[in-house]
């Protein structure tokens, strides 16, 4: 075979190490770009000291453990480099050592600080992930909380014990590695010999030095071994976590036996410096091993099989109290006030006066259904996005009213053309916010818009909505970037005539990009060189980047937690994005850890913890994109350590109070709480052991009548499916009137049902709310009901909905001639001591541009289901005896009794008379949806009363009438949605 021309493969390897170095240095130049340009984005904010404290705290942490590695490993390659034999190894086994003898015979120096060098970067260079675990040990505060088992505070297990524990793993981790290069080192030096006779292949000095090194090991064992009985605080061995009986009667004598025999064997091993043989190390590895194999995993395992579980709700009881103590503090459930709900079945038209606030606020618009709605009616143009729709609570014709609101942010993908010039220069934002009262809804049965269109249009009284500032430059998962101060203006908005509009951005946000080098760094960045070439950008341009909320801060305090909801505040003319930030750990002693599935998915609460508060609230505003770090509760010990950690971060100041009056309790958050208060409300720990009285959050209706929604359980470890439950009712904001309150109050509500393994039980036992206005901002009350009869919960009163003949009937029609029902929330309202049910139906035409649209609305008060066109009316005939008008604030009692379904299949229609009964309505001027409803509904009445009298062809005459007219409403509807 030919061989290849020596020139020919030099050069092919020139060109391979070319290609490797151009690889090395452009990896090296974006991460050099992206290092600069997130320095230049920090010290836009103001926030500059929060960058270089985390990077001064990586750096150093790093320095300094691969020094001490250094000088670990090099003094005692030192060490064996002096103990090494003069004389040159032979024989066969030996020749490795002879040819290291050779090679490094001029170069040992500069060798062993090249292997030291490169293991303790190995070594010490990853110790700078353990930043926040420093940080949190040198800014250490105390809880004012001992755990019961040890006595010390609570502080020293989240602020101290896990860098202890980081501590020991990384001092025996690097004396077990400096124990193995060091014996290497030894037998490359000579000092120790294969084929030497017994007795004399390990030189004396030799044993001496390793036996030194494993005693160094040996007593690290024992310290570790001392820390480790702390950490049976957090064990989750037993029914409960927290040390329980094993814990405490067989692991921790274990432990402090095993920290004995360690310190034993320490003594052995450094006697053994003396004796230089081989007799002690071996005895006190072996002692070592056969008390931690046999001690260690056998009698714990022992004492858990046959002591504890054969009785184990007695052997546990005094742990499972301490848990339930301690979990409740944890989670913030340690003040939660219950108080007696004696339930009454019915309500009267003077309760409903007493509580018309309560009345007037029921939400009637559902967030989850409004999306669409929003979209299609406010949406405007194509390239504009309602991402979420929040509830909140504003002040409109002077009184507090709750409202659905939402920004109308950009969509970059969906912008008229596809260049560079228009994603990044042209359209830069979105515009203003859309919002409504929650159950304001227009003829057509769509939301009846408090602020909306594009230029902003305020309804009369709505004056708290009014915005100065609509462009939106930071909102919700608001990707790319964006230049501001360009050659050319920017499009501030196109409404829907096409005018365009254009703006000069005059916010603060943005790092100054008119430098060349700073254009470079961008473009390398970004990997766009339109950022380098571009005429649009000058000399007062500015690039604004990481304009989604949650990156944005989470960028800035990457330690908090975040929730998954950021929301929209409209105060003095402006959007502010308030996004809830919590601190949380898995470190509190003997609490309980919390089920990943309790939160939404993305919410950073879906990671383990064992502890948590909502402490801090973040504050962006979206026109000039500044952050706000409010702290919200200053007597949390963990956020108390990050004031210490980071001043320059946290606002000293209160938030304004005008912003307190919107903020909310994280929803997050309270399904945490409501997952585990369904447990520890329970106080005896027998009880809480047979979960004798334990609740559970009520059953999810979901978004069908007559079913309930089932959610899968999967391993959090494989991913595998293991299960499949009923979904749990999400936590819902409203506004209402407690019992006992003289006021309305703005809060988060979630009912609970008894516990039962196969969702089984689904009547109503209590509710849990929150408090959400400023005085009296997270105040948790449970309400325990008290009933002679079960009580229906959410999933049970849907499941009874469908056996309502009218409501079944209605629901079949309107599932029709390419229209669907689309139900909304259900939502269960506190009425002085009853309990009031609400379902609003949404009706849209089938396709993509479907516009949902409030049409019907049922209503319950105990076994009285009623439904209607409107709210009012579903409410007059649940209650009877009432005419209802919201929108004049007026009641008016009648001696009607409450209509039903059923009351009107047994009863005839005596207000009218007969030949007027089989008349049709006379058609209204104009053909609305409402109208055509209202006309079907009264034709369904005209079928009951017909088939009461055994006139059939007079029932099928008005069935046909109805549904010939439910018909021409989804006509309707087709046609508003494809114009």
């Amino acid at each position: 075979m030919p061989r290849r021309p020596r020139g020919l493969t030099r050069f092919r390897l020139i060109i391979g190490i070319a290609v490797a170095i151009a690889l090395v240095l452009l990896f090296s130049i974006r991460g050099l770009a992206g290092f600069w340009t997130d320095f230049l984005w920090f010290d836009s904010l103001g926030y500059s000291s929060v960058w270089w404290k985390v990077l001064w705290a990586k750096i150093g942490l790093g320095l300094l453990f691969t020094a001490i590695f250094f000088v670990l490993l090099w003094l005692n390659l030192f060490i064996a480099e002096r103990l090494a034999a003069r004389a040159t190894p032979s024989g066969p086994a030996e020749d490795i050592a002879a040819r290291w003898h050779q090679m490094s015979r001029r170069r040992r120096g500069l060798v062993r600080i090249g292997v030291s060098l490169i293991l303790a970067f190995m070594v010490g260079s990853g110790v700078s992930g353990q930043w926040e675990a420093w940080l949190f040990f040198i800014n250490a505060t105390d809880f004012g909380l001992a755990d019961p088992q040890f006595g010390r505070d609570v502080g020293f297990y989240v602020f101290r014990l896990p860098f202890f524990n980081f501590l020991v793993g990384w001092a025996f981790a690097a004396v077990l590695v400096t124990f193995i290069f060091t014996t290497v080192w030894h037998y490359l030096s000579g000092a120790i010999r294969v084929q030497a006779p017994a007795g004399s292949r390990v030189q004396p000095q030799v044993k001496a030095h390793l036996s030194l090194l494993l005693g160094i090991l040996a007593l690290i064992k024992a310290v570790g071994y001392y820390f480790d009985q702390f950490e049976l605080t957090l064990s989750a061995r037993g029914f409960v976590d927290g040390a329980t009986y094993t814990d405490v009667n067989a692991q921790l004598p274990v432990l402090r036996l095993l920290m004995v025999i360690s310190l034993f064997s320490f003594v052995l091993l450094v006697v053994n410096i003396w004796r230089r043989g081989f007799t002690y190390p071996v005895i006190a590895v072996a002692l070592w091993v056969v008390i931690a194999g046999l001690a260690g995993a056998a009698y714990p395992a022992i004492v858990q099989r046959f002591q504890v579980e054969p009785s184990e709700s007695t052997r546990e009881a005094p742990y499972i109290e301490r848990n339930i103590e301690m979990t409740r503090i944890a989670l913030g459930l340690d003040n939660v006030t219950s108080s007696e709900f004696n339930y009454e079945p019915e309500l009267t038209a003077e309760d409903i006066e007493k509580n018309f606030d309560t009345v007037r606020n029921v939400r009637l618009l559902d967030p989850a259904v409004m999306q669409d709605t929003f979209q299609q009616t406010q949406g405007i143009k194509s390239f504009y996005d309602f991402r979420d729709i929040d509830v909140d609570r504003y002040e409109i014709d002077g009184q507090i009213t709750q409202i659905v609101l939402a920004a109308r942010e950009l969509r970059p993908t969906e912008l008229p053309t596809d260049t560079w010039e228009t994603e990044h220069v042209a359209y830069t934002h979105g515009y203003g916010v859309a919002a409504a009262p929650a159950n304001g809804v227009d003829a057509n049965g769509r939301p009846a818009y408090a602020l909306g269109d594009i230029p902003n249009v305020i309804s009369p009284g709505a004056e708290a909505l009014e915005l100065d500032e609509p462009g939106l430059y930071v909102g919700e998962d608001l990707q790319g970037y964006a230049i501001i101060g360009a050659q050319r203006a920017e499009v501030d908005f196109q409404d829907d005539d096409d005018h365009t509009e254009t703006t000069r951005y005059d916010g603060e946000d943005g790092v100054g990009i008119g430098g060349f080098f700073r254009r470079l760094a961008f473009a390398v960045r970004f990997a766009e060189p339109n950022l380098l070439v571009s005429g649009e950008i000058q000399g007062e341009s500015r690039i604004l980047f990481n304009r989604d909320i949650t990156q944005r801060v989470e960028l800035l305090a990457p330690f908090l937690s975040y929730d998954s909801d950021p929301y929209p505040v409209v105060l003095d003319g402006k959007v502010k994005w308030v996004l809830d930030a919590y601190t949380t750990t898995t470190q509190f002693p003997y609490a309980q850890r919390t089920n990943s599935r309790a939160s939404t998915v993305g919410s950073d609460l879906r990671d383990p913890f064992n502890y948590v508060r909502n402490s801090v609230k973040a504050v962006v505003d979206a026109h000039d994109g500044t952050v706000t770090f409010y702290v919200v509760d200053r007597s949390d010990p963990i956020v108390q350590s990050y004031i210490k950690q980071f001043p320059a971060l946290f606002s000293d100041d209160a938030p304004p109070a005008e912003l307190q009056e919107h903020f909310r309790y994280p929803e997050d958050l309270f399904r945490v709480q409501t997952e585990a208060w369904g447990r520890y409300r329970l106080n005896n720990p027998s009880e809480f052991y047979d979960a004798a009285g334990a609740w559970a959050v009520a059953q999810d209706p979901g978004d069908s009548i007559g079913q309930t929604t089932v959610e899968t359980v999967r391993d959090e470890t494989t991913g595998q499916v293991i299960a499949t439950v009923e979904a749990r009712i999400s936590p819902q904001y409203l506004l209402f009137r407690l019992p006992g309150d003289d006021t309305p109050s703005f809060v988060i509500f979630r009912p609970f049902v008894p516990f039962s393994d196969d969702d089984s039980r689904k009547n109503l036992e209590g509710f849990m709310v929150v408090h959400n206005d400023p005085d009296r901002y997270g105040d948790i009350e449970v309400f325990e009901i008290r009933s002679d009869q079960p009580i229906d919960g959410p999933a049970l009163f849907n499941s009874n909905i469908q056996t309502e003949e009218e409501i079944s009937e209605r629901l079949t029609l309107l599932n029709q001639n390419g229209s669907v029902v689309r139900p909304g929330n259900l939502l269960l309202i506190p009425v002085e001591n009853s309990l009031l049910y609400v379902r609003p139906l949404f009706i849209a035409a089938t396709g993509p541009t479907a516009v949902p649209e409030l049409q019907l609305v049922i209503a319950g008060i105990g076994s009285n289901v009623a439904i209607s066109e409107t709210f009012e009316g579903a409410l007059e005939k649940a209650i009877g005896g009432a005419e209802i008008d919201i929108g004049n604030e007026t009641i008016r009692s009648t001696s009607a009794a409450p209509t039903t379904t059923d009351d009107a299949e047994d009863e005839p229609e005596a207000a009218a008379p007969e030949d007027e009964a089989d008349e049709p309505d006379p058609a209204p001027e104009t053909d609305t949806v409402t109208n055509l409803l209202e006309r079907a509904s009264r034709a369904f009445d005209r079928a009951d009363a017909a088939l009461r009298e055994g006139d059939l062809a007079a029932y099928q005459e008005a069935v046909d009438e109805a549904e010939g007219l439910i018909a021409r409403a989804a006509r309707i509807l087709e046609q508003a949605a494809s114009g």
